[in-house]
């Protein structure tokens, strides 16, 4: 009987493991239970027979398995891993900063396999649809003469850019990519909401959504099998091969994104890196004899595919947009005449018209002779004089937007006006009718979401993706789900709180294997890894900027301690050797007067308030924060170049950069602790990618710029503190703070004990080539680095750049150690040491100039009246 009580708490805890549900008493209530009393319209876990579909049940049970508690853990794990990945979507209108982190919702969207192909059939009848409007508007125009499409639709819509008239890719369908926004109807079916022909966003999130789900939540599969996404990325990137006009062995691919502030910018640069083609803007970009070019650190490379995510008005402002800098003048050129391909060719945003909507029926039926299989939202287009006298009696119960998405309305819902506004609205239709399009307001599906804890109802929309591969188009099998964050709300834009969901297609059979990323072609050379001019400029900053927050982090952290140790009983600084620190702080930063004001007393007695600014103040140059943000806006424009490990150094980083906002600059405490964060952080980074970083063109501008400011800054310190003799006592403090500084202090008192002088400290901090700090050292590693890059002229041995660290580094090595430390005149004066690191900084300096001059000309006026050679793929930039 003692065994049997023994063992009893034994074995019932081992129920209560391998089968929670047992706990489940009549009291105690399922989740599923409690979500099914939470539905108040049709759901997407409810079947047309009323009862649970057996994959919602599946999931449902896993999610009971797991428990609310670890599904809400496992939730903060997806949030940290998203800031982790740096996944972010920039909303416009934020009054906290334009990046905002990405959000996904822990339980996934789920559609049966059998459904999806039903999906698919009827998406790919309406995109075939749209490609031959699409080929019908700037073609022959049957839909207008024969009176399917009215002239007004077209030809009054900003869509249409009669520029493109003759626009044309290499393939029969011209609308290579699509996207479909998706919801379910009153009648169970899948309704098409909107269409995305222009840069359809999203499935780089879709692809990220899946990686975290199945890292984070696998348990959650039990029992179904889900359809992978990689197949779609396979058939995309095969597509892109099939168009490129010059090679189909190895074709030089780019991805135009407008740049780090667009919305969807994180996925423009993780898409590119996926897929391994390079990211630019179109400023890195130049038409030449009818070619596109990209200018890149080793001169012009010819483009064969531009993947656009450019809006088409913005392409080429040659011959669209005369304002834009976002695209490239003379591209229209250049795809007429079949010299680069573009996906989605320019043009295609006359597809976006919602107006289209209500009359995608007839336009099926006069090219295919079908009616459409997909049926969508209800759609009047006021343009005609019928649908207009319809939708203004009936404004309460429809839904209003205008019919051209480029003009910026956000829908407007008929029942939630007043008498007033209805009237109000009325008469501004009825002003530009053609303006305007009305829709049927209809109860759509609500879909189980993760809400503070708790499972509750959201209503939902679906982004499929299709691509062409031919003839035919390839649907992904998954896609990019978005919930509202409202509850009873169709509020599913991102831009407005819209939640993220993965997408799963399941069936109880395992699907094909299918694998990663795969060339169509046998292929042994190297892919092109093509660095932007733009993309080597940021680069080389970002070096710069990384090593200026982390030099002047490294330095307050010693000029703080020093105060800190030195402080009297009256709060003041009497030592001379912090005087000359606390300048020397101004000087690194430039952020004059600062402490060299001597006049200004409240300063000198109180430097915490000062240094606290220097630290914090985003709006003065020279201050950490400033610093830090500089560098992070530089990584960011490089985005692609970061592996998933630096990712997550850089949002510590970031982390760091938004503490700085609410730092109190009073506690002394407080900002030591953050800068001892920050430089630890900087000190991750810079070893990440010293271990990481592939000796590429993109770690050698890295690793000079970072160089370039090491130098400087170091230099900077030590004429500061040197460049006038003091006292031995100011002077033996001021070579520690130096020695901690270069981070030789330990190695110092190894060697020398506890004894300082000047000339040995000199010695070690300067000509040491042993010591990763020294002057002598940083000179050689930077002379390496710009070895590595290329040379502009033939025959070229060493360019300006080198020659200047060439110089810098002679100058060094043939310095006088006694004449360094050897005081001119009775002004205790160092004219030697001075004028030495004087012309070491003149001449790194003039690095940058030259590295600007020879490499980064993203600058240069484009035109297309430069001849060249058709067989030239290399250019002089």
């Amino acid at each position: 009987m003692l065994i049997y009580h023994l063992l009893l708490p034994f074995v019932f805890n081992k129920l209560i493991l391998n089968y929670p549900n047992l706990m489940l008493t009549d009291t105690q209530t399922s989740l599923l239970q409690s979500y099914k009393r939470d539905i108040n319209s049709y759901d997407e876990v409810i079947g047309t027979d009323g009862l649970v579909k057996p994959h919602w049940q599946k999931l449902f049970d896993s999610l009971q398995k797991l428990g609310l508690k670890e599904l809400d853990f496992r939730n903060q794990e997806i949030i940290n891993r998203l800031r982790e990945n740096g996944v972010t979507y920039n909303v416009y209108e934020s009054t906290d900063g334009l990046n905002h982190p990405w959000q996904l919702d822990p339980i996934p969207f789920l559609i049966e396999e059998k459904e999806w192909q039903q999906i698919s059939t009827g998406l790919k009848q309406r995109v075939q649809v749209l490609d031959l409007i699409f080929r019908d508007i700037y073609g022959p125009q049957r839909l207008v003469r024969d009176g399917i499409l009215p002239p007004e639709l077209i030809f009054d819509n900003t869509g249409f850019l009669r520029p493109c008239f003759d626009v044309k890719l290499p393939s029969e369908n011209q609308l290579l990519l699509y996207g479909a926004d998706l919801a379910r109807g009153p009648d169970g079916r899948m309704w098409l909401m909107d269409n995305r022909t222009q840069a359809p966003s999203g499935s780089g999130y879709a692809l990220e959504n899946r990686r975290i789900m199945s890292k984070l939540l696998p348990e959650l599969t039990d029992g179904m099998f889900v359809e992978r996404l990689f197949p779609f990325f396979n058939t995309f990137h095969q597509r892109v091969v099939s168009i490129a006009p010059h090679t189909k062995e190895n074709p030089n691919v780019v991805y135009l994104t407008p740049g780090s502030n667009n919305e969807t910018y994180f996925e423009h640069a993780y898409l590119a890196s996926y897929l391994g083609y390079t990211l630019a803007q179109g400023d890195d970009l130049v038409v030449r004899n009818g070619y596109v070019w990209l200018k890149s650190l080793e001169g012009l490379e010819k483009i064969d595919v531009i993947i656009r995510r450019v809006d088409d008005e913005w392409s080429d402002p040659l011959e669209l947009r005369e304002d834009s800098r976002l695209g490239v003048p003379g591209l229209l050129h250049s795809i007429r005449s079949g010299k680069v391909a573009v996906i989605n060719p320019p043009g295609v945003s006359v597809l976006e018209n919602s107006a289209l909507l209500a009359f995608m029926q007839s336009c099926s039926k006069y090219f295919l002779q079908q009616d459409l299989l997909m049926p969508s939202i209800a759609t009047w287009w006021c343009g005609q004089k019928k649908e207009l006298t319809f939708v203004l009696e009936n404004l309460p119960r429809l839904i209003v937007k205008k019919a051209n998405r480029k003009q910026k309305m956000r829908s407007v819902y008929g029942r939630t006006l007043s008498k007033e506004e209805l009237e109000k609205l009325r008469q501004e239709i009825s002003k530009a009718p053609h303006e305007y399009v009305a829709q049927e307001e209809v109860s759509l599906s609500t879909t189980p979401s993760l809400v503070n804890g708790k499972i509750e109802p959201r209503l939902a929309s679906l982004r499929a993706f299709m691509v062409s591969n031919g003839n035919d188009y390839y649907m992904m099998q998954g896609g990019l789900t978005r919930s509202s964050a409202e509850k009873d709300r169709y509020v599913i834009s991102n831009q407005y709180g819209g939640i993220s969901k993965d997408t799963w297609i399941v069936s109880d059979t395992v699907p094909v294997a299918s694998g990663r990323m795969l060339s169509t072609v046998r292929n042994t050379s190297p892919s092109h890894n093509t660095l932007p001019s733009r993309s080597a400029e940021n680069l080389f900053w970002a070096g710069r900027y990384g090593e200026r927050a982390m030099s002047l982090t490294k330095f307050l952290r010693i000029v703080i301690s020093a105060i800190n140790e030195n402080v009297d009983f009256r709060g003041s600084f009497k030592l001379e050797y912090i005087d000359i620190l606390l300048k020397s702080t101004t000087h690194l930063t430039l952020t004059y007067p600062g402490f060299t004001d001597e006049k200004n007393e409240q300063i000198r007695e109180n430097p915490y308030i000062e240094l606290g600014n220097l630290v914090k103040n985003t709006q003065k140059l020279g201050t950490v924060a400033s610093n830090v943000q500089s560098f992070l806006n530089s990584v960011l424009a490089v985005s692609d170049r970061w592996n998933q490990d630096t990712r997550r150094v850089l949002t510590l980083l970031e982390n760091s950069l938004k503490k700085t906002n609410s730092l109190d600059i009073h506690n002394h405490n407080t900002v030591q602790k953050l800068l001892d964060k920050l430089h630890g952080r900087f000190f991750t980074f810079f070893g990440t990618l010293s271990e990481t970083m592939p000796r590429d063109h993109a770690y050698h501008l890295f690793e000079a710029g970072k160089l370039v400011e090491r130098i400087l800054a170091k230099i900077s310190v030590l004429r500061s503190c040197f460049s006038f003799k003091n006292d031995e006592n100011t002077e033996n403090e001021l070579m520690e703070a130096v020695l901690t500084n270069h981070y030789l202090l330990v190695h110092y008192r190894h060697l020398y004990k506890s004894s300082f002088n000047l000339e040995t400290m000199l010695d070690m901090v300067l000509l040491d080539e042993k010591l990763p700090y020294s002057l002598a050292h940083q000179l050689d590693t930077l002379s390496r680095c710009l070895a590595q890059l290329p040379k502009v002229a033939p025959n070229q041995r060493l360019n300006l750049a080198e020659k200047a660290v060439l110089d810098a580094s002679t100058q060094l090595r043939l310095s006088d150690l006694n004449k360094l430390t050897t005081c001119s005149s009775s002004k205790a004066y160092r004219k030697e040491l001075e004028q030495l690191l004087s012309r070491i900084s003149s001449l790194v300096s003039s690095v940058t100039i030259s590295l600007t001059d020879t490499y980064f000309a993203h600058t240069v006026i484009q035109s297309v009246l430069v001849e060249k050679s058709e067989n030239d793929t290399t250019h002089e930039v």
